[in-house]
């Protein structure tokens, strides 16, 4: 975890298609980049990657920290901000259990019975998404159990 008295802020915007999600201060985001997770501070390299579906952790500058669902989409940093762009992002309380634990048992019987690659492609990549947003409810109630 990021120590706020070490790590001074940057600016962190998170844009979904459904309009801004987060902005703010954040002295470390952690991302899903395509290349493996990718964590950022301040004076991070300007970076310009895409994103797989999964959860960006915030550490904000009071030492509280924040979960965000991404559908994928693309990861910007710029020396002063950070700029996340998705068509999906949904902060861990808006994420509906029930309708992502149905989405995840629908993508499973699809990959049992898809016989096309390409049904069977769209149910694996249903079931990420799924499982991301399950991940991402689960961290963000480890971390209110936590701070109990």
């Amino acid at each position: 975890m990021a120590d706020a008295s070490t790590h001074p802020p940057f600016h962190l915007d998170i844009v979904s298609l459904g309009g801004l999600v987060y902005s703010g201060p954040a002295v470390m985001v952690v991302a899903p980049a395509q290349a493996g997770e990718v964590a950022i501070y301040v004076r991070h390299a300007p970076l310009l990657t895409r994103l797989n579906p999964g959860k960006i952790k915030i550490q904000r500058p009071d030492d509280e920290e924040e979960f965000i669902y991404v559908s994928g989409g693309l990861l910007e940093v710029q020396p002063a901000v950070v700029t996340v762009l998705a068509d999906v992002a949904l902060r861990s309380a808006e994420i509906d259990e029930a309708a992502a634990l149905a989405a995840k048992r629908r993508a499973e019987e699809a990959l049992r019975d898809a016989v096309l690659f390409s049904d069977r492609d769209r149910a694996y990549a249903e079931l990420i998404r799924a499982a991301a947003q399950l991940q991402t409810l689960q961290d963000a109630r480890k971390k209110a159990r936590r701070g109990k």
